[in-house]
């Protein structure tokens, strides 16, 4: 049966909804240091708009909310929103704001941003260049966007075995796309790319699995995929360990800043 766009983010809904409180002490998600650069590239200015797509617990659009006039922080999981208001609140961002929205559908009028972030979220995406192209109409001329996410490898066999692997974990994972097809996209929506990097993230298995509440018996079948994978899979993620609790592997995570023409 053919998985639609709006099946794929009932999953979202479902997956993040059930796992919301998972991700207020995500090192990964609060702790990563793709977060500092973000904000180091984009050199926020204290008058501006900015928004936050798939805000999840907020960890982005409160690293931000210091540094500029006003947040709007977006998720697509009522559990998420809810989530993020309430830590807006306990961690003094009054000048955040939490609702929820499609990143495929923004409810807001065209130029109402002048600084829009997405943070570890557009792999879940079921049409990325829709998402890009609402990213551009939202912002305000000379507005930026800074998107960080897992980059997906080179070769198709490996991209399809960390798709595949990943989705075993969080079946509302879709697909994460390689550096120049961001690149394309954003340029195709009329963003002007100025800056790209890539960096290693570590994860550990057993932080990953847990994360999205999966089973011990699907985590054992995924230890030993990922350990019996081919040896480009192996160069790609690099495995270290043997058990689940000494287990880790490096996901290639991509930063993108990139602005719309005055």
């Amino acid at each position: 049966m053919t998985t639609t766009p709006e099946d794929n983010k009932d999953l979202n809904r479902s997956q993040f909804g059930a796992n919301a409180n998972n991700y207020a002490d995500s090192p990964v998600h609060a702790k990563g240091a793709s977060l500092a650069r973000m904000v180091e590239l984009a050199e926020p200015q204290s008058n501006w708009r900015a928004l936050d797509i798939a805000t999840a617990a907020g960890h982005t659009a409160f690293a931000f909310a210091p540094h500029v006039a006003h947040v709007t922080a977006v998720d697509l999981t009522p559990e998420m929103v809810t989530l993020a208001a309430e830590r807006a609140i306990e961690l003094g961002h009054d000048n955040v704001a939490a609702q929820l929205a499609d990143a495929e559908d923004l409810p807001f009028d065209d130029d109402s941003f002048e600084l829009v972030t997405c943070r570890i979220a557009p792999h879940h995406f079921p049409n990325p260049e829709m998402f890009i192209n609402e990213v551009a109409r939202v912002l305000a001329p000379g507005g930026l966007f800074v998107m960080v996410d897992n980059i997906a490898s080179g070769d198709p066999d490996v991209a399809r075995f960390a798709d595949d692997f990943e989705r075993r974990r969080d079946p509302s994972h879709v697909r994460c796309l390689p550096v120049a097809e961001w690149t394309s996209l954003m340029s195709n929506a009329g963003l002007t790319v100025r800056t790209t990097e890539t960096s290693s993230k570590r994860m550990g298995f057993e932080w990953w699995a847990n994360n999205m509440s999966v089973a011990e018996d699907v985590q054992a079948v995924l230890l030993a995929e990922l350990h019996e994978a081919s040896p480009m899979v192996h160069e790609f993620l690099r495995p270290e360990g043997s058990t689940v609790p000494d287990t880790v592997f490096f996901l290639t995570e991509g930063l993108f800043v990139a602005a719309l023409p005055d």
